[in-house]
């Protein structure tokens, strides 16, 4: 049971807490016991550092399906994985295939790259955020440099059909860059066996990780440029970058605590069962929603398939910000309001400008608190009539 401390937290799809302890007791460990650098140095605590990366990188790997461990990458989350692609594989002139669910770490990007003649195609999605795969498959006539596709929405949960839709990019020889970071730990995702192009994740969300890791996984047959060159601890001789992953990618001392609880992460994943935590958010997140439904001048803007927890609503005649201040302020209940870094998506569930209240349970929240804000909902619309 969750300590009463933590009661009210509802904001796991922007960052999961509370996080296991063996999480915590990993980034400490790094930092007091550890304290040295992957790779920069041959001394005792330098060894024990890159020991650590590497057993990490392999956990990923093996979570995800991924056969050779150093085409995972570590970045400092999800957001720089996806700019590492989009300003590395795509080039001027090229077109670039996105759905219209994309979050803004795709969408701001891929504005930026118009300014080099990319065109940006965004395949429609249902009101519900499902993508219109015949859409797609029409789209995919034409020459594509590049598919990106979110597993599922930060918005309101919505799962896309992520094996037909690498099945079409693959028929169509057009990488599909799966951005995982909201299913990444309660969704399974094979790589190599969907033929994924690239995959970006981050390590703060669903795999429970803490904050400033990222992942980020390139295809063998892909030459993506790197985004940054520095110091890799490798090759110090030269002058030029080393072609060779995962040094290609990863400049600069990693954020070693960072990848250290990620693992611990993980192996929590591992332990209690994807399916386990998986069944655990989405029934509380189904049972939000259908209790939602039943409250007087709120909608519910739910999904086709449900792949994550995010439920998102509005309360007829009230801003989304000013509901999420109220139950913050008066019922210590904290939810994410407004567009949720994803205009776009709004724009596809009909809630942009104002956007939506959006709730997202994570492994340990309970039942309880589920009850605790629809009591506080219940107590806001009747003040209002």
């Amino acid at each position: 049971m969750k300590d009463q401390s933590m009661a009210g937290y509802l904001d796991n799809a922007a960052t999961s807490y509370p996080k296991p302890a063996s999480v915590y007791q990993a980034v400490q460990y790094a930092l007091q016991q550890v304290g040295g650098s992957p790779g920069r140095g041959s001394h005792r605590r330098a060894r024990e550092a890159s020991a650590i990366l590497e057993r990490v990188r392999g956990k990923v790997a093996g979570l995800f399906g991924i056969s050779r461990t150093e085409r995972v990458l570590f970045t400092k989350n999800a957001t720089e994985s996806i700019n590492i692609v989009l300003k590395g594989w795509v080039r001027p002139g090229d077109r670039v295939v996105v759905s219209g669910m994309e979050h803004n770490a795709v969408i701001r990007p891929l504005r930026m790259l118009a300014q080099e003649r990319v065109a940006v195609d965004i395949v429609p999605c249902e009101s519900n955020g499902q993508l219109d795969v015949d859409a797609l498959k029409a789209s995919l006539t034409r020459p594509a440099r590049l598919m990106v596709l979110a597993h599922a929405s930060n918005v309101n949960g919505a799962l896309q059909p992520v094996e037909e839709v690498a099945g079409i990019c693959t028929d169509h020889a057009v990488p599909l860059l799966l951005d995982a970071a909201q299913t990444g730990g309660i969704q399974p995702i094979a790589v190599e066996r969907l033929n994924l192009g690239m995959l970006a994740c981050s390590g703060h969300k669903a795999l429970l990780g803490p904050p400033g890791v990222g992942i980020l996984y390139i295809r063998e047959d892909l030459s993506v440029k790197s985004l940054i060159e520095g110091g890799t601890g490798s090759l110090s001789e030269e002058e030029l970058q080393p072609e060779f992953c995962p040094d290609r990618y990863e400049s600069g001392t990693p954020n070693l605590p960072g990848i250290a609880g990620l693992g611990a992460g993980i192996d929590f994943i591992l332990e209690q069962g994807m399916s386990s935590i998986r069944r655990h958010e989405l029934s509380l997140a189904q049972e939000l929603e259908t209790a939602l439904r039943e409250l007087s001048g709120i909608k519910v803007y739910g999904p086709g398939v449900r792949g994550s927890s995010s439920v998102s609503f509005t309360l007829e005649g009230i801003n989304p910000a000013d509901l999420g201040y109220l139950l913050d302020q008066g019922f210590d209940i904290a939810v994410r309001t407004g567009l949720h870094c994803a205009p776009l998506a709004h724009r596809t569930l009909g809630t942009f400008p104002e956007g939506t209240v959006r709730v997202s349970p994570g492994f340990f929240t309970q039942p309880e608190e589920i009850g605790q804000l629809l009591s506080a909902l219940e107590t806001l619309i009747s003040r209002r009539l």
